[in-house]
């Protein structure tokens, strides 16, 4: 209520009064009255009706507005533009009343205060509070001088690994060239101990098949009749042979003899074990070959004959063809003689490679013995590699 309505109202004038004068409008403008220094500031007036409540709570919530971060305030408006002057003074601003149904001020957002005790305004803040927690950090860079000692120890690592590498190489290298590389030797060393370390069986199967071995392509059976005990080379050889595979050095002599199915034929076959190596073995073959001491028929083996039997009486004057092999991959010397079984004394002996010709007339050769030969050894020298070999692949 307005102080005027307080006062008493006035008399009407009386019509015999003269006319009140008007008072002159002021063309200086009002200055307003500037507040004492030493005065307290206003309180800003609560709106209409509201509850000691609200005015708590909106205390609280200035006290902890000061307390958490302070996000950045937007830019200020520029201030509207001021109004022209019109010659009339601006009246001195007087605080509005509030209206009843004027709503309370908004409270102001705050974020989510974190768990622990509260930061002293002012205090610095850290990266890890600022960026998201989504956005990778870079880490930071280490110094030049770790650096450098890791690529120093990376370095050495390698150097180590190499010269591990090598050294294992240079070992297995010497490794395999001594006790061990002995330990398995290949099919040329296994042949060479057969002798001792294979049934005779092996060596000498009991029958051999030999088909198309025959003349004109015919088929031949073999049976083994008789089974010498092993020897030297100068027991069981004739002379000349006998210092001729000296030069590569006889240690064993194996011999048995077979007979065809008719009972015609005896051929003895002997393997003669020799403590040379392989390209020594090498050289002695192609010593046969140049001067043909094959067909020397002072290179003849000997024969190896029974008391009883196809084989009985068959010896040196029954000698009818023979063939002497030097094998350059085994330490092997091996040959076959034939004669016939009837004890028939032959005069002209006839090398099997000769005897095997189809315009050959000699009697030997009229009588297949050349294909005898050569059928009865072949089969044993391949029995001979099949046992190395399988020797070979799995050692004693």
């Amino acid at each position: 209520m307005s102080t005027d309505a307080e006062q008493t109202p006035a008399a009407p004038p009386s019509p015999d009064s003269p006319p009140a004068a008007k008072p002159r409008e002021s063309a200086e403008p009002v200055r307003p009255v500037r507040p004492r220094a030493d005065a307290e500031p206003p309180r800003p007036a609560g709106p209409a009706g509201a509850s000691h409540t609200a005015v708590r709570e909106a205390g609280s919530a200035a006290a902890d507005a000061s307390v958490r971060p302070k996000r950045p305030e937007p830019a200020a408006e520029p201030p509207p533009p001021a109004a022209e002057s019109t010659g009339t003074a601006p009246s001195s601003p007087s605080p509005a009343t509030p209206s009843p149904e004027a709503k309370p001020p908004p409270r102001p957002y705050a974020p989510p205060v974190p768990a622990g005790p509260p930061k002293p305004v002012g205090a610095p803040l850290h990266m890890a509070s600022v960026l998201p927690s989504d956005i990778p950090r870079p880490e930071p860079e280490p110094p030049a001088e770790r650096r450098t000692v890791a690529r120093t120890v990376a370095a050495a690592v390698a150097l180590v690994t190499g010269v591990g590498l090598v050294v294992g190489a240079a070992t297995g290298s010497l490794l395999s060239d001594g006790p061990s590389a002995q330990a398995r030797p290949g099919a040329y060393e296994v042949a060479r101990g057969l002798w001792h370390a294979t049934p005779v069986d092996t060596l000498f199967p009991p029958r051999l098949e030999g088909d198309g071995a025959g003349p004109g392509g015919a088929d031949r059976v073999w049976v083994r009749v008789a089974v010498a005990p092993p020897a030297d080379c100068k027991s069981g050889l004739d002379a000349a042979l006998a210092r001729e595979l000296r030069r590569v050095g006889c240690e064993k002599l194996l011999r048995a003899t077979y007979t065809d199915a008719t009972r015609s034929s005896v051929t003895t076959v002997g393997m003669v074990f020799t403590a040379a190596g392989s390209s020594k073995m090498g050289r002695f073959e192609d010593r046969f070959e140049e001067r043909e001491l094959a067909a020397r028929t002072d290179m003849l083996p000997r024969a190896y004959g029974t008391e009883t039997g196809p084989a009985a009486g068959f010896g040196a004057g029954q000698r009818a063809t023979w063939t002497v092999r030097v094998l350059s991959d085994a330490p092997v010397v091996l040959y076959a003689v034939t004669g016939f079984a009837d004890g028939r004394a032959v005069t002209e002996p006839q090398p099997a490679n000769e005897a095997v010709h189809p315009d050959a007339t000699t009697a030997p050769a009229q009588a297949g013995l050349g294909h005898d030969a050569e059928g009865i050894a072949d089969r044993v020298e391949r029995g001979l590699r099949k046992t190395s070999a399988k020797a070979t692949e799995s050692p004693r």
